[in-house]
């Protein structure tokens, strides 16, 4: 029989595999945060603080934002590559990452923007002048998104970004479509990124020879990373194991579940509406249910690219909570607003605020604030949002916080 789980219970335990459901306490290991979490994906936007500081600091509150580049450029324990989106990773997972690199390589050859002549004409070009030169950026590469190029004087490079006459959906210079297809593939890999510009070099120059050269087998990758999936969603669907990052099909889970009868049980988990939602779990679950701590009173704001929200489903399936963001929606359209984060408290989201970062002023401008329908709101929450939003601003160096 399946093992069931309350809402309640369920809320708590998807909220501790993803380290938020107690407050920070000990000393910060950044490292150990990732591989808790799996990883933690990277965005450009920074509103108040890129999302993988914010991330970060979500779990511990000494986290700044220099630290997880510094560490990243040490090139010892993460490495950055790409899960659902661009991420880092823990470096101890980069040897299950080879099938990854081969499912990327296989689907941009069948891409029509990857065309062979054109990484033929440059993945040479770029190897060579990084192999010479060291780390470099897109930056360093000159191409235009039309017409023909020269290197040196007298290598003819084509960078049209038109195919039959009709202009790509994506339309990015060769050297940049290049880069990108040799990072995804893995010959290239993140060394380093300033100001969020990445900087390429030779992966076996980034990654520790033991992480490359480890020998793991095709099975064992498998059984690994939906192991890993399984152990970061807590209770988790095929499909949900499967997506977790993306490095293997539905029919391999589906087959590894069959083979690990002993160690994957059946879980039923109940949703915020009472309904009840198969699904797969590892069999120490009922011990860390065991081990559970008591939920942290403190308010949270929670970055919308937070893996304990990114998928919307389960949010609002698990919370009861309907969270959307939209920084790609027009402003008529929005329902909140631009970038809104939603708030955590104990084991429930309680709300959602529209906040923006003035750097140049030193202020954390609050625009918007909506309060759950059902979620009372008096003078302790208000404490507690007031307390964070001081927080939060210390993360982005601001000192004042301003209402508008």
């Amino acid at each position: 029989m399946a093992l069931t789980l309350d809402n309640r219970t369920m809320r708590r335990l998807w909220l501790d595999t993803n380290d938020l459901l107690s407050s920070s306490s000990g000393s910060l290991d950044i490292v150990a945060i990732i591989q808790k979490l799996g990883f933690v994906q990277l965005d450009t936007i920074q509103n108040v603080s890129r999302a993988h500081h914010h991330i970060l600091w979500s779990r511990h509150q000494t986290y700044r934002e220099p630290m997880l580049d510094e560490l990243l450029g040490a090139r010892e324990h993460l490495f950055e590559h790409f899960t659902h989106d661009a991420s880092v990773l823990p470096m101890e997972m980069y040897p299950m990452w080879e099938r990854r690199f081969r499912r990327m390589k296989a689907k941009l050859d069948g891409a029509s923007y990857h065309r062979p002549e054109q990484i033929a004409d440059w993945k040479d070009i770029l190897i060579e002048r990084i192999t010479a030169e060291g780390p470099l950026s897109t930056k360093d590469f000159a191409s235009g998104s039309t017409g023909d190029r020269k290197i040196n004087g007298d290598r003819k490079i084509t960078g049209d970004s038109k195919i039959n006459g009709k202009k790509k959906v994506w339309s990015r210079p060769p050297h940049k479509q290049v880069l990108d297809y040799l990072w995804y593939s893995g010959t290239l890999a993140t060394s380093h990124r300033e100001k969020f510009t990445k900087f390429y070099d030779l992966a076996e120059r980034v990654i520790p020879e033991q992480f490359r050269d480890a020998g793991i087998s095709e099975a064992e990758q498998v059984d690994w990373l939906c192991r890993a999936a399984l152990a970061r969603l807590a209770v988790g669907s095929m499909k949900e194991i499967k997506e977790f990052w993306d490095a293997k099909d539905v029919r391999e889970v589906k087959s590894w579940i069959e083979e690990n009868q002993k160690s994957v049980i059946p879980v039923k988990w109940e949703t915020d509406r009472g309904e009840w939602v198969s699904s797969y779990a590892l069999a120490d679950i009922e011990d860390r249910i065991q081990k559970l701590p008591s939920a942290s009173s403190r308010m949270k704001i929670i970055n919308p690219f937070d893996p304990a929200i990114r998928d919307r489903n389960r949010l609002k399936s698990m919370f009861g909570f309907d969270y959307r963001l939209e920084v790609f929606v027009p402003a008529a359209k929005r329902r909140w607003g631009y970038y809104v984060y939603p708030l955590l408290e104990g084991d429930r989201f309680v709300g959602r605020i529209e906040a923006k970062a003035d750097r140049k002023a030193k202020c954390l401008n609050v625009l918007n604030f909506w309060p759950e329908g059902d979620i009372k709101w008096g003078l302790g929450r208000n404490a507690r949002l007031e307390a964070e939003l001081v927080r939060f601003a210390r993360l982005a160096d601001l000192n004042i916080v301003k209402w508008s």
